[in-house]
């Protein structure tokens, strides 16, 4: 049974290591994984989304409508505008933090309201947390990628120990720490 996993945000935010720490994790508990390149406006400001797909045997690294397990989302307006890729028991684990989009801060549309009730309100799941508040308390606002993660974390049947070595292998020994506590601030959260 494949499983499919969108992270969504915003150029600039890591969702690049995200994706990597994701592979890395799942290849070491043995199952096929194709992570997609990222599409979209990569560099800061614009719409990117990766996809990372894992079972026995997967064959592409493509997402379509409906089909996503879980929404890793970096802000808000990104997880509802792919809110229709979630299967119907999807989860979307979604950071409360909201960019303007060019729209809005060219003063052409208004950032949309009550974004987080309107996606419980298409049936999802919705685990919406303060990422930014976390990342900070771990020491850097760039942690916002390891916080969700740890968020993630939550939804999945694998030990933290193992989480913490695919972080090992993932970021710079200089970092390890403030990300590791970014993961556990994550997971734990209220």
């Amino acid at each position: 049974m494949t499983k499919n996993i969108m992270i969504v945000g915003v150029g600039g935010q890591g969702s690049l290591l995200a994706s990597k720490l994701l592979g890395s994790l799942l290849l070491t508990e043995g199952y096929d994984v194709k992570v997609s390149e990222v599409h979209g406006m990569s560099q800061r400001g614009g719409s990117v989304v990766t996809y990372v797909r894992y079972g026995e045997k997967v064959y592409s690294p493509i997402i379509d409508k409906g089909q996503a397990d879980f929404i890793v989302s970096f802000e808000e307006l990104e997880a509802a505008r792919y809110v229709e890729y979630m299967k119907a028991d999807g989860q979307i684990v979604v950071n409360t933090q909201q960019m303007d989009p060019m729209p809005v801060i060219t003063g052409a549309a208004t950032y949309p309201e009550n974004l987080i009730e309107k996606m419980a309100a298409t049936g999802v799941k919705v685990d919406a947390i303060d990422c930014l508040s976390l990342a900070l308390e771990a020491g850097s606002p760039k942690a916002v990628n390891i916080v969700l993660m740890g968020r993630l974390s939550k939804y999945f049947d694998m030990p933290i120990e193992k989480w913490q070595k695919a972080i090992e292998a993932c970021v710079p020994a200089k970092f390890l720490e403030l990300n590791q506590k970014a993961f556990m601030l994550g997971r734990e959260a209220e």
